[in-house]
């Protein structure tokens, strides 16, 4: 499977690795992101997801090289291997980690689904506009330690 603007994932061909689990980076303020989380979480998995707040002490922890800011703009999903898929393709990767969802999304990682994909993350990220609270101070990632 190929998602959508990135590399390839759940395969084992040349040049690629096998994803055995994920990290979903969300933002724990946002009600549709929580939402979201939920429903995740509820579905069958056939790669294990973890759900960690985006920017949180835990997500810094784990991937201290990656830029949290950016992950409380646009979803961001981790692969075990280091694979880093943001928007379009992190809501696609979630999908395939899913049983009931992994045709969909092999479908929605084509040509012709590339753009469904897209617009489900243009819809998300204007409710989410119109509906999280104002930062106020707290979309800024902890500084890193040591």
């Amino acid at each position: 499977m190929t998602a959508v603007g990135n590399t390839a994932v759940g395969t084992t061909a040349v040049g690629t690795t096998a994803v055995r689990r994920l990290t979903v980076l969300y933002d724990a303020q946002c009600p549709l992101c929580v939402h979201l989380r939920h429903w995740l979480l509820r579905q069958r998995q056939l790669v294990p997801l973890d759900l960690v707040p985006a920017a949180s002490e835990e997500a810094v922890r784990r991937f201290p090289r990656l830029d949290h800011r950016g992950t409380l703009d646009e979803i961001t999903v981790v692969g075990d291997a280091g694979q880093v898929y943001r928007g379009a393709a992190a809501w696609v990767v979630c999908l395939w980690a899913l049983a009931e969802y992994r045709p969909r999304a092999h479908w929605l990682a084509t040509p012709a689904g590339a753009p469904f994909a897209r617009a489900a993350v243009v819809a998300a990220a204007k409710y989410r506009e119109i509906t999280a609270p104002p930062c106020a101070g707290r979309c800024e990632p902890p500084a890193p330690r040591g």
